[in-house]
């Protein structure tokens, strides 16, 4: 079933996220707002995903984007990768980055540079847009042509793009309030590898401890703790903790309550007779009697 929105109501780390969560398979095509990329962006973008994992991005959707950039860092010609691609029955049902490299042209290092030029530099620059729409369709095949045959979890996916990202306008409104502290939504060590940043940040997570103070104490801006904290959270590991202000302790300096508000127990409460009272009452009584 298809699934399509807008990526300012359900930014692309959320959507990534989602995607990954459900094991999704598919292709996620973006559109964004004409003029509103960033530098020399395309203003549409694919990314396919198999069981949420990302396995191929590009600006193009006729498979010739992974052959433009071999031949454009002179790794391949034109002219070899159609002679390989014909003669070799490998290129019918399997990545052809793993093709390439079991026919020795491409190095296990070639096909990490691409795949992170292809997948992690342009998500990563795509996650600075939140003006666009996008529509995810299930597929039956994969884009073997783009493939190189790497592929990473849509989650260590946004990790890794939020960690590059320059410009964080677009998540400005979404960053964590300083004064909130963070809750753990696991019940154990987070299984993908956290850098030494967030695995300090990690260790004060279920503390009561607000950003703010976790900021001071690691000797890290507020600003740089909220982006850590927010990375933490989209991934799905935490989850905001709006802490609760505790009473101002006796010794501390505030303004006093006036006095009518604290008379109001005392109002509720029974009133003593005074003796005066009741001795005026028997005299009363017995006068009424005589």
């Amino acid at each position: 079933m298809s699934t399509s929105g807008n990526l300012a109501d359900f930014s692309l780390p959320e959507l990534l996220q989602f995607l990954d969560r459900g094991k999704k398979t598919g292709l996620l095509y973006i559109e964004f707002e004409h003029g509103r990329t960033i530098k020399s962006n395309p203003e549409s973008y694919y990314i396919w995903l198999y069981k949420g994992r990302v396995i191929a991005a590009s600006e193009r959707s006729d498979q010739q984007g992974l052959m433009r950039m071999i031949t454009k860092r002179g790794w391949l010609n034109n002219s070899e990768l159609s002679e390989v691609t014909k003669t070799s029955p490998c290129f019918i049902d399997a990545p052809m980055g793993l093709c390439l490299k079991s026919q020795g042209l491409l190095q296990p290092e070639q096909l990490q540079l691409l795949f992170n030029s292809q997948v992690l530099r342009p998500i990563s620059a795509l996650f600075q847009v939140s003006d666009g729409v996008f529509k995810f369709d299930p597929i039956p095949f994969l884009p073997l042509g783009e493939m190189t045959g790497l592929s990473m979890p849509g989650i260590e996916v946004i990790l890794n793009c939020l960690r590059s990202l320059k410009d964080w306008k677009a998540f400005e409104d979404k960053l964590p309030d300083p004064k909130s502290g963070l809750s753990s939504l696991i019940h154990k060590q987070p299984q993908m590898l956290l850098n030494a940043q967030e695995s300090q940040v990690w260790k004060f997570v279920d503390s009561q401890v607000c950003l703010e103070e976790i900021a001071n104490q690691l000797n890290m801006s507020v600003k740089t703790v909220q982006k850590i904290a927010f990375r933490l959270i989209v991934i799905g590991l935490t989850k905001e903790n709006f802490m609760v202000v505790s009473s101002p302790s006796s010794d501390s300096k505030f303004t006093p309550v006036p006095n009518f508000i604290q008379a109001v127990p005392d109002m509720v409460q029974k009133p003593a007779i005074s003796q005066s009272f009741l001795k005026n009452l028997v005299g009363f009584l017995r006068l009424k009697a005589s």
